[in-house]
Formats: C-alpha cells, structure tokens, sequence
C-alpha cells in the first residue's frame, strides 16, 4: 500500500467507518458492505474458518469461499481487492498446495471483471454459491495453465540464450552472470552490468555490445547518456 492509491487511507487497519462498492455515494452503491463496529468479529470468525481442521472442505473451494467473504466483509478502506488477490496464493503456499506464490489470479479477474463482480453480488444476493465456485475453479484452471505455458516458454529461452552466450568466447560467463540478474530484474545499465561482473566500465560496454548482437538485451532509452537495456524477448513472454 506504499506509494499507491489508498496509502492514507489507513493501511493495515481495519476500517472505522462505513465504505461501499460502486455509485457516487452509499445511497446508489452497487454493494454496501458491514458496518465498521462488527469487522473485528467478521475478521476474527473469518480466520477460525481458515484454520478450521474439523470441516472438510477441498482447499480449492475453501480458498474461493475465503475470498468471497474477504471482499464481502471488506474490512479496509481501500486496496481489499488487492489483499483478497494476495490471500489466495499466499493460502495455497500455507497448506503446502504451492511451494511459491505464483499462481495469481489478478489477469483473469481482470478480463472478467463483469463477471467477476457478477459473480460475488449473485452469492450475496442469491446464494448461490455453486455458481461462484464455478467461476472461481475456472479461474484457477486457466491461471495455472497460462502459468505452465510462461514456464515452458521461459525454460526454451533459457536454453536458447545460453546456446548463443557460448559463441562469445572468453567473455561468455561474465555474460551468463548478467543473464543471471535480468532473469530478476530484466532492466540493466551499463554500471549495473559491471557491479554484477566486476569488470571496468569499458568492459561493460563490451559485454553490452555482444549481447545486442544476440538479441538478448535491446536498448530503449535512444539517448547517449543513461541507457537502459531490456531483456526483451523475456518480458514478451509475460505480454503475450
């Protein structure tokens, strides 16, 4: 909540006075969530359920019903989507379904965010719970096998940058150490470069020049001072 929409609203705190979902005011709200005096109540019988062991219920199922009930209590007085999102992954990693965080449903809600909405609101108004578990386990389909796909796609550039990194020679492990680093951060300078592999800054430009030759780092500032090189063909994996 550092620096974006609702860092003063009172982050990490729940709310002290009554919020709602669409409309110009609470009047023509889409959705009018709890009163602020039974959020701690809520929140409290919220976290026995997810810690419940005696109800079975399939973990897939419990986490889509933990988030309903997240956005429906809506606790805080704003970025609970956000926080709602996060609670899905990070409940998979805590029962042991993920060994990491990374399977994120923020894309697919996005795209379907009619949908989305529709969903929760036909739960609130309807019960209907079937329906939003529907929806919800699609979700978590399509995110996994886009995930999978990214993976392969990843792994076959992977392979291909390090076949090319052996045509450079001598300087080929210094260029796999800066490889190394943009697979976690895929924008470089020509003094991160060196930090990386400790060689003098001319040097860096070297390493730099042969790694646009194969087409693993691409330039986009266009000016001659301050350049910044991308690891491009990674990050077109994550807009395709």
């Amino acid at each position: 909540m550092q620096g974006v929409r609702g860092e003063h609203k009172q982050p990490g705190d729940f709310r002290t006075s009554q919020n709602w979902i669409g409309g110009a005011s609470i009047d023509d709200a889409l959705f009018v969530p709890p009163a602020h005096t039974s959020i701690p109540e809520l929140m409290s019988d919220l976290e026995k359920f997810v810690h419940n062991e005696d109800t079975y219920l399939p973990e897939l199922l419990r986490i889509a019903l933990i988030h309903y009930q997240f956005e429906t209590i809506h606790p805080f007085l704003d970025g609970n989507g956000r926080v709602g999102r996060l609670l899905i992954p990070l409940y998979l990693v805590h029962r042991q379904i993920l060994k990491r965080p990374i399977l994120y449903l923020s894309d697919f809600l996005e795209r379907n965010h009619t949908l989305y909405y529709d969903n929760l609101m036909r739960v609130r108004d309807r019960s209907e719970l079937a329906q939003w578990f529907k929806f919800f386990l699609v979700g978590m389909i399509e995110t996994a096998r886009s995930g999978i796909a990214t993976f392969d796609a990843i792994l076959q550039l992977q392979k291909e940058t390090e076949e090319r990194v052996q045509t450079l020679g001598s300087r080929a492990a210094n260029v796999a150490k800066v490889i190394r680093y943009l697979y976690q951060r895929p924008l470089i300078d020509a003094e991160k470069v060196s930090q990386v592999t400790g060689v003098s800054m001319p040097s860096s430009y070297k390493l730099i020049k042969g790694m646009e030759r194969l087409d693993i780092l691409k330039e986009i500032t266009g000016t001659q001072r301050g350049r910044l090189y991308l690891f491009d063909r990674y990050m077109r994996i994550y807009q395709s």
